[in-house]
């Protein structure tokens, strides 16, 4: 079967050459003297943001998000303790590093409306997102029936409300059946379900 041009690209980027010279760890460089959320001119990794639903016109925009690595840091206890009981390591946030970004940079551009988004780099401190916004009230939006139901009000500010593909992950959706039967509608409704 003959590959396309956008499969050889996703090949490329399942394991980018980051060595000093490479032009990623270039661009690495670049990133960090850049704002932490800073629009591009064109999506870096075409074939992930074509699958993901950016199109080349008028209406969609990409950022590039940058937000720490790592777990949180909470401050060592002075009080006597185990070493392992001081709860201080291995303490993970309840959302995912992309889902902090994509909700970031949702407050950057107040107006639009956040998509999707993939992951394009990272060095010691940061991650780098790619995160693709759709202006909802933009003509050409409006009249794309591909597109348009980003306009409906019920998909409002729909980052915030875990409806992006890494907010469905984060919440447990991407299982089914046997094991998943508290993840909807929700947890919290599941919780409540017994009141």
């Amino acid at each position: 079967m003959v590959k396309s041009m956008y499969d050889y690209v996703s090949d490329q980027w399942k394991k980018p050459d980051t060595s000093f010279k490479s032009p990623q760890q270039q661009r690495l460089i670049q990133w960090r003297r850049e704002e932490n959320f800073q629009r591009v001119e064109k999506p870096l990794r075409i074939d992930r943001a074509r699958s993901l639903g950016y199109k080349a016109k008028q209406g969609y925009i990409v950022a590039r998000a940058r937000v720490r690595r790592g777990s949180l840091r909470k401050p060592t206890i002075k009080g006597g303790r185990k070493p392992s009981k001081k709860g201080i390591t291995k303490i993970t946030a309840a959302k995912s590093v992309q889902r902090i970004a994509e909700e970031r940079t949702a407050k950057c551009f107040p107006n639009m409306e956040v998509l999707n988004s993939y992951w394009v780099g990272e060095d010691g401190k940061h991650h780098y997102y790619e995160v693709i916004l759709v202006d909802p009230v933009h003509p050409a939006i409006m009249s794309d029936p591909k597109i348009n139901w980003i306009t409906n009000t019920t998909n409002k500010r729909r980052v915030l409300r875990g409806k992006t593909s890494a907010g469905q992950k984060g919440r447990g959706l991407r299982y089914k059946g046997r094991g998943a039967e508290k993840v909807r509608p929700s947890i919290r409704a599941n919780q409540n379900r017994g009141k």
